[in-house]
């Protein structure tokens, strides 16, 4: 008998008791289901995470200032103010592995008021145009503000989506004034959505300006020190390096105040952003910034760095090794209920070898072999588990699915979960299925048809 009229027996077998075989296959209906809702889930998830990284700029980082250490206490990340625009000019001038630079300055409570409305930006950043590529970011409406704009101290600035809604009711604010402060700024654009990151936090909750006019005319200036973050502005440079006693500058009028600020000999910046020259380039683009910045700062081999990088990278290897954590774990649950629906198969083909025992005889006494009804078994258990498998990936397709569309949890088919699937239903049906095709083929056929 060859293994396709093995096969259709094996059919006709268990359909003589369609509800014991459906609830045999239950087992592995909802093992392979979990397993096919887990990957999915996985998947889309690790892909979620992946995406959002790249929309902070795939092959990005930032270095951020150190740690201030005060009588031997260490007082933390951006405790010290270590980072200068000129650091951010040397890193793209003297680091091949790098593209693109940017530095940043920060402020968390600056109020932008437009009328009658007022809002507190999740993130106002003062950086240079290189952020927005960077950052992969995108105008929508208007345009980017440009270098020229930098150098000039310029009041533009470009707004987010959830800027636009809060502040505008959502109508175009290109060429609006927006007041910070006590500073005007002109919306010369509009930054296409990104909506909320990884963390939950809103991306289009921002408001971006030229470094140099968020330095001058919303922070102030920060000395070497974080526990002097602003300080009052002065366009007299006898107020910047002043003179006890000795008038070395002439009065300035209003005008000369109000618009034509200037920068004193050092100022700190927050943090400086980098992107490598290709995603792969991270590694070498750090390890020629730690270089180099250490060579800048004159730290000798016994100092601790005074800054500290972070990268896509860095982001990437540890949500994907969550993201490997929490799929091994979900799978070794679904992996136990695999192994409950193959006992029970067993179970049930052990009790089928006993009910069809005097069929066992008679087709041994009529030239079977034992090898012919071993095969006979353990393709039966085979069938009945492929069976459970095929349905438990179109179960567990059809959940992930409906998660999909109740909980906008994002989901995504692996063809190769779909191939581990079948394998492992076969694997499990010749597994537990071998013992009892075992059992009927040493069976007596003499004894077997005396059986009662």
């Amino acid at each position: 008998m060859n293994v396709f009229d093995t096969v259709v027996m094996a059919l006709i077998s268990l359909r003589r008791n369609p509800t014991r075989t459906l609830l045999t296959m239950l087992g592995i209906i909802i093992g392979i289901g979990a397993v096919i809702t887990m990957m999915e889930i996985g998947k889309g998830s690790s892909t979620a995470i992946r995406t959002t990284i790249e929309r902070m700029g795939a092959g990005s980082g930032i270095i951020y200032p150190g740690v201030r250490r005060v009588a031997g206490i260490r007082a933390g990340t951006n405790s010290w103010a270590s980072l200068l625009p000129a650091d951010a000019e040397a890193i793209l001038r003297e680091c091949p592995s790098v593209s693109l630079v940017s530095p940043i300055v920060r402020s968390s409570t600056a109020q932008a008021i437009f009328g009658s409305e007022n809002w507190i930006p999740n993130q106002m950043y003062g950086v240079s145009p290189s952020f927005f590529a960077i950052r992969d970011w995108e105008i929508a409406e208007g345009r980017f503000f440009s270098e020229r704009e930098v150098d000039r101290n310029a009041r533009v600035c470009v707004v987010g989506a959830t800027i636009v809604r809060e502040l505008f009711g959502g109508v175009s604010p290109v060429d609006c004034e927006l007041r910070i402060n006590n500073s005007s700024f002109k919306v010369i654009g509009v930054l296409k959505s990104k909506g909320a990151n990884m963390m939950g936090t809103d991306e289009d909750d921002v408001i971006l300006m030229p470094w140099t006019t968020m330095r001058m005319r919303i922070t102030g200036l920060r000395s070497g020190s974080a526990t002097s973050t602003k300080s009052t502005l002065s366009s007299r440079p006898g107020d910047r390096y002043p003179v006890s006693g000795v008038a070395l500058y002439p009065e300035q009028d209003a005008s000369m105040t109000e618009d034509k600020l200037v920068f004193p000999k050092f100022t700190y910046i927050d943090h400086i952003a980098f992107s490598a020259v290709a995603p792969d380039k991270v590694d070498a683009a750090t390890a020629e910034i730690t270089a180099l910045l250490r060579e800048r700062h004159a730290l000798v081999a016994a100092q601790d760095d005074d800054f500290r990088i972070r990268s896509a990278s860095d982001f990437m290897k540890m949500m994907d090794k969550t993201s490997t954590l929490m799929n091994n774990l979900l799978l070794g649950v679904a992996l136990l209920s695999l192994v409950v629906g193959g006992v029970g198969i067993m179970n049930i083909m052990l009790v089928s070898v006993t009910e069809r025992t005097r069929e066992i005889g008679l087709r041994m006494a009529v030239g079977a072999r034992s090898r012919d009804i071993l095969k006979q078994f353990l393709i039966e258990a085979v069938v009945m588990c492929v069976l459970g498998g095929i349905i438990g990936i179109l179960a567990g397709h059809g959940t992930a699915l409906l998660i999909e569309s109740q909980l906008g949890w994002p989901i995504e088919s692996s063809p190769a979960a779909v191939f581990a699937a079948f394998a492992v239903s076969a694997s499990i049906g010749m597994v537990f299925g071998f013992y009892p095709a075992w059992k009927a083929s040493q069976l007596d056929p003499i004894e077997a048809l005396r059986y009662e």
